[in-house]
C-alpha cells in the first residue's frame, strides 16, 4: 500500500489527478461524457493559464478555481459511499453528510496542489462514441510530454437516475484506479478509529 500511495503522489501522476474529474455535469441528451471531458478540461486549463500572476502569489485561488470549475463535475458523494463499503450502513445521516463533506474539502485541496504542477501537457482526448443505455462510461485518455513517456488515464463516468448528469467517480492511471487506493487507505482507518475521527482528519487536511 506503501508504494501504491507513493505511485500517486510523485510528481506527474500528482498533476495529473484533477484529471480524473473533468466530466461536466450537463445533462446526457444535450453532451456525451466524452465532449463534456474535453471542454471542462478545456475551460479549467484556459482558466489557469489566465490567472497564472495571481495564482503565483495566492495559492488559495487555484483553491478558488477548482472549487469553481471541477467540484460541480465530481461525484465525490458516490466516491465517499464507495470508500465507505460496507461501513455505510452503520452511519448515521448526519455523518455521512459530515464525512462527504470532508471528502469535498480534501479533494479540493489535492487537486489544487496538483494543478500548481501543470506545465501545459497536451491531453488527448478519446474520439467520441455512443452512450445509449449505459450509465457508467470508461473515457480513456492520453498526457502527452515530450520530455517524459506518455501516460495513459481512464475515467469512469455515472450517469445519475434522478438528474441524468454525467459525472466523474474514479481516475485509472496506467491499470491502477484511484478510487480502490483511497478504498484500502480510508477503511482500514474508519475501523481502527472510527468514521467520526476519519471526518475530522480529512477535514483538516483539506484546510
Amino acid at each position: 500500500m506503501r508504494n501504491l500511495i507513493k505511485l500517486f503522489s510523485t510528481p506527474i501522476l500528482s498533476m495529473l489527478v484533477f484529471c480524473s474529474f473533468f466530466t461536466s455535469s450537463l445533462f446526457a441528451n444535450e453532451i456525451t461524457p466524452y465532449k463534456a471531458l474535453e471542454e471542462v478540461g478545456n475551460r479549467l486549463f484556459t482558466r489557469i493559464a489566465e490567472n497564472q500572476q495571481e495564482i503565483e502569489k495566492f495559492p488559495d485561488v487555484m483553491r478558488q478555481i477548482v472549487a469553481e470549475e471541477l467540484m460541480p463535475s465530481i461525484d465525490y458523494k458516490y466516491a465517499a459511499y464507495l470508500i465507505l463499503g460496507n461501513k455505510l450502513s452503520d452511519t448515521t445521516k448526519d455523518q455521512r453528510a459530515k464525512f462527504v463533506e470532508s471528502m469535498r474539502s480534501n479533494l479540493i485541496r489535492t487537486y489544487a496542489n496538483a494543478l500548481a504542477k501543470y506545465k501545459n501537457q497536451q491531453v488527448k482526448y478519446e474520439a467520441n462514441k455512443p452512450t445509449k443505455g449505459k450509465k457508467i462510461v470508461t473515457v480513456s485518455t492520453q498526457i502527452i510530454d515530450n520530455n517524459k513517456p506518455t501516460i495513459n488515464i481512464d475515467f469512469k463516468m455515472r450517469q445519475n437516475k434522478k438528474t441524468k448528469q454525467w459525472k466523474t467517480f474514479d481516475m485509472i492511471v496506467e491499470g491502477i484506479s484511484l478510487l480502490s487506493a483511497k478504498q484500502a487507505e480510508l477503511r482500514k482507518r474508519i475501523t481502527r478509529s472510527g468514521v467520526d475521527q476519519v471526518t475530522l482528519e480529512l477535514a483538516s487536511i483539506g484546510k
